[in-house]
């Protein structure tokens, strides 16, 4: 006959086993979902996002420009991108933001296109928000000479 203590830890195994299988689940259906966004995948909320401001000075040559504002609900998917509200060459004078670069108009080849080019449309991929935090490691680093002022 089992003693009482043996069950007991035999059950809380099997629950503790059934609940990271439905958290597994979850997670998993969260990422095949293209709806679900970046933020809701990632338990590392514990930063600050800069709240809207002028753009953020560059630290190095070829720096993407970092994102001045929150783009906790911006959507970018295949068929829309909530970035081009703002920075699109038609609307960005009336939003005040800065229009997409003339750069991300060519292919690789460098032929302009009439639209943004498939390889720049996901915004995200380069630009970041910048967040209010300290360094996760010490560093030496230092701006590029000709960004320092």
């Amino acid at each position: 006959m089992k003693t009482p203590r043996s069950i007991f830890i035999a059950a809380a195994t099997c629950m503790t086993l059934l609940s990271f299988s439905t958290s597994a689940q979850e997670a998993s259906k969260a990422r095949t979902d293209p709806n679900t966004s970046i933020e809701a995948l990632s338990n590392a909320d514990t930063f600050r996002v800069e709240r809207d401001r002028s753009p953020i000075p560059r630290d190095y040559v070829q720096q993407p420009p970092l994102v001045p504002h929150s783009i906790r609900d911006y959507r970018i998917t295949q068929n829309f991108n909530k970035c081009m509200d703002c920075h699109s060459w038609s609307k960005y004078q009336a939003a005040g933001a800065t229009k997409v670069s003339i750069t991300h108009f060519k292919d690789r080849e460098g032929t302009e296109l009439g639209n943004i080019s498939p390889r720049r449309y996901f915004c995200t991929a380069c630009h970041v928000p910048q967040t209010e935090t300290r360094p996760l490691v010490e560093n030496t680093f230092k701006r590029a000479e000709g960004l320092r002022r």
